[in-house]
C-alpha cells in the first residue's frame, strides 16, 4: 500500500517546488528569530557581525565545493589544505623574508595545486574522490605538522592580517571576498558555457560524453577551484588568529559539505547553486553561533549539524522522487 495516494502526489510535488525557491531562506528566518527569542544577545550588531566574519572562512571553501559536488563529486581534504596553505602562509611571513606577495600567491597555488592533483588522479585513475581526497586529507595534514616541525608559527605583519581582520567601512574585509566569490561563481555557473557544462555533466555524466563534452578536463577544472578557494580561506583564518595552527581547518569538512548540501545543491549532482550555498553556510553560522549562546556543548553541536546534513539529504531524495512520479 503506498504511503501517499495518487491524489496527494501533486500537492507534494508543490511543497518541493516552494522549498527550491524560498524554503531554505524561510528556515534560516525561522532559525534566528527562535535563537533571538531564546537569547537577546543574538540580535546585537557585535554578535551578527562575528557571525558573518566566521560565516565568511567556511563559506569561501563552499563556493568551491558547490562545483565539486554539481558533478556528483566530494572533497574531504579541504580542512587539511586549509592548514598546510595555512603554514605556508604563516612560514612566508614569519621566519622566510616577510614577503607578502608571496605569502598570499604561494598558498593560493599551493590550495589550487593540490585540488588540481585530487581531480587529476580521481578522474585519470577512474578512482572515486571520496578515496582520493581521505587520503589528500592525511597526506597534507601531516604536511602540516612536518613543515611547522610541530610548533604554530605567529607573529604576521599589518598588511597581511588585513586579509581576516581588516574592515572596509563597517563591513569585515573577509565578507566581501565571500560575496565576491558567490557573486563571481554564480555568474560563471549561470551564464557561461563552463557553468553549462557542469550541469550537464552533474546531470547525466555518459549523455554529456556523448555530446562532446570534455568531462575529465571540467572536474579537474572544478577540483582546482576549490582547492584555490581552500587556499584562499586559509589566509583568511590564518591572518584572523595571528598565526599558522597545526589544528587549523579541522571539522571545516563537515560544515563545508553541510553549508552546500542545505543550501540545496544534490548530491547526486545536476542540481543546485551557489546563492543556495550562501544561504546554507549562514544557516550553520548561525545554529553554532545561537548554540554557543544558549550554552550547549560542543559536542552536542556536533550531533545538532550531523542531523540537519542528514535532514537536507533526505530532502533532496524525497524532491528526486515525487519530481518522477
Amino acid at each position: 500500500m503506498p504511503v501517499l495516494s495518487e491524489e496527494n502526489v501533486p500537492l507534494v510535488q508543490r511543497f518541493f517546488v516552494f522549498w527550491d525557491k524560498v524554503g531554505i531562506l524561510l528556515a534560516f528566518l525561522v532559525v534566528c528569530v527562535i535563537f533571538g527569542m531564546l537569547n537577546p544577545v543574538f540580535f546585537n550588531p557585535l554578535n551578527i557581525l562575528n557571525v558573518i566574519r566566521q560565516v565568511s572562512i567556511i563559506g569561501v571553501i563552499a563556493v568551491g565545493m558547490t562545483f565539486v559536488i554539481l558533478l556528483g563529486g566530494i572533497d574531504l581534504s579541504v580542512g587539511s589544505v586549509v592548514a598546510f596553505a595555512g603554514i605556508i602562509a604563516a612560514g612566508f611571513q614569519a621566519k622566510w623574508g616577510g614577503n607578502l606577495f608571496l605569502s598570499v600567491v604561494i598558498p593560493l597555488l599551493i590550495g589550487g595545486g593540490i585540488g588540481f592533483m585530487n581531480g587529476f588522479v580521481s578522474t585519470k585513475g577512474q578512482l572515486h574522490p571520496f578515496i582520493v581526497t581521505l587520503g589528500s586529507m592525511s597526506i597534507f595534514r601531516g604536511a602540516t605538522l612536518l613543515v611547522a616541525q610541530g610548533k604554530p608559527i605567529s607573529g604576521m605583519s599589518p598588511a597581511f592580517r588585513f586579509i581576516g581582520a581588516g574592515m572596509v567601512g563597517p563591513i569585515p574585509f573577509p565578507v566581501i571576498l565571500f560575496i565576491g566569490c558567490v557573486i563571481v561563481a554564480g555568474m560563471v555557473l549561470k551564464r557561461t558555457v563552463f557553468g553549462r557544462y557542469i550541469y550537464a555533466i552533474g546531470g547525466n555524466e555518459e549523455a554529456a560524453l556523448l555530446s562532446g563534452i570534455m568531462v575529465e578536463r571540467y572536474k579537474i577544472a572544478a577540483f582546482t577551484i576549490l582547492g584555490f578557494l581552500s587556499g584562499l580561506s586559509a589566509l583568511i583564518l590564518t591572518s584572523r588568529l595571528n598565526s599558522g595552527e597545526l589544528v587549523a581547518g579541522q571539522g571545516y569538512e563537515l560544515d563545508v559539505i553541510a553549508s552546500v548540501i542545505i543550501g540545496g545543491t544534490s548530491l547526486m549532482g545536476g542540481e543546485g547553486g551557489v546563492y543556495g550555498t550562501l544561504i546554507g553556510a549562514l544557516l550553520i553560522g548561525v545554529v553554532s553561533n545561537g548554540l554557543n549562546l544558549l550554552g550547549v556543548q560542543p559536542y552536542w553541536q556536533m550531533i545538532v549539524k550531523g542531523l540537519i546534513v542528514i535532514l537536507a539529504v533526505l530532502l533532496d531524495k524525497l524532491k528526486r522522487r515525487f519530481r518522477t512520479v
